[in-house]
């Protein structure tokens, strides 16, 4: 296994910069999450890494060697992309053996390796299918396979489960993540779906407009963002932002920490007047949206609380001031300033 680092690295398209000085380390053996919306860089930065694209300026090392200048096959990466590029001709046996066709070994060893791969990622029973015969998910194991076959030191992977539909994501997601812990082989994973990156990463990168924003375990990301992009990307609804009466900083909270509140003010919590206008019933939970002032707003309430808000009125609501994150309103980055309110 082997750590993967890159410093300074940039990736300049004409006038575009793709990529702008990143400095990040992958620990060996972690699973990092690049996450951000399309066009923020983290498939550039991804194929970088990968030896695909050449940077415009920067390292990448991978194991302690420095690796910018060396091509893909000296890098001892294995990359699953999107479409998983499986030989259509071919059974599930000769996809995962390809590459070690190509590198030469031995036909004894070649079938050892196969198996094991195909036994861990369940597909034994797969080997003389043709992808058209597959699913999915069977699909995305089998690129998978052939992936692990080569024995890398580091897996990239950009938007894998992308193909899939939403709930054989939600497994492949738990068959994906078991696997990287069983093999424990450094892994880099690119997505803009923050369920995916909440859920799998043991950290998450938080990209745009080229650049990290964040950097930090899935909790760190969503309960302690470090400015207004990052509040508003990660989280479904995002976090609430609620502009203080002289407009310098944005109070920042999250739906399920903003609730119904009759009764009389009190130390260590803020209070709004929410006008209600909608309501959603989503089975586990109910959503309400409305607004603070001219500030839409969302409330999340478990569908077993005693308290609603019907649509249609107005509402005491509340916040507690430990889950308030405080933001600048002009630059978007977090502050310590307290707020007047």
């Amino acid at each position: 296994m082997a750590a993967v680092e890159t410093r300074n690295l940039t990736k300049q398209f004409d006038q575009v910069k793709a990529v702008d000085g990143i400095d990040l380390v992958c620990e060996d053996g972690e699973f990092l999450v690049l996450l951000g919306p399309s066009g923020c860089g983290k498939t550039t930065l991804l194929r970088m890494i990968g030896g695909l694209e050449a940077p415009t300026g920067g390292e990448i090392v991978i194991g302690g060697q420095d690796v910018t200048k060396l091509p893909p096959r000296a890098r001892k990466i294995a990359m699953v992309f999107q479409s998983y590029a499986l030989y259509p001709h071919m059974t599930v046996y000769n996809n995962i053996a390809f590459p070690l066709k190509a590198q030469k070994m031995a036909k004894p060893e070649q079938q050892e390796r196969v198996t094991w791969a195909a036994s861990i990622l369940g597909i034994d029973h797969l080997m003389d299918r043709k992808p058209r015969q597959l699913s999915g998910g069977q699909r995305q194991r089998v690129a998978l396979a052939r992936a692990l076959v080569r024995e890398p030191n580091v897996f990239l992977l950009d938007e894998p489960l992308s193909n899939l539909d939403a709930q054989r994501r939600a497994s492949a997601r738990d068959e994906l993540q078991q696997f990287q812990r069983r093999v424990a082989t450094t892994t880099i994973y690119v997505t803009h779906d923050q369920v995916e990156a909440m859920g799998m990463g043991d950290r998450i990168a938080v990209m745009d407009q080229g650049r990290i924003r964040q950097l930090g375990t899935p909790a760190d990301i969503y309960n302690q963002p470090a400015d207004v992009f990052v509040a508003t990307f990660v989280g479904s609804p995002p976090m609430n932002l609620v502009p203080t009466p002289d407009g310098s900083l944005l109070l920042g909270f999250r739906p399920e920490h903003f609730f119904r509140h009759e009764g009389p003010a009190a130390d260590g919590l803020k209070t709004f007047p929410f006008h209600v206008h909608r309501e959603e019933y989503l089975g586990a939970e109910r959503l309400y949206y409305g607004e603070i002032g001219e500030t839409r707003v969302v409330a999340r309430f478990p569908v077993t609380a005693t308290t609603t808000a019907p649509p249609g009125d107005t509402y005491p609501f509340a916040v507690h001031d430990r889950d308030v994150r405080m933001f600048d309103a002009k630059t978007g980055e977090r502050t310590d300033l307290v707020a007047v309110t």
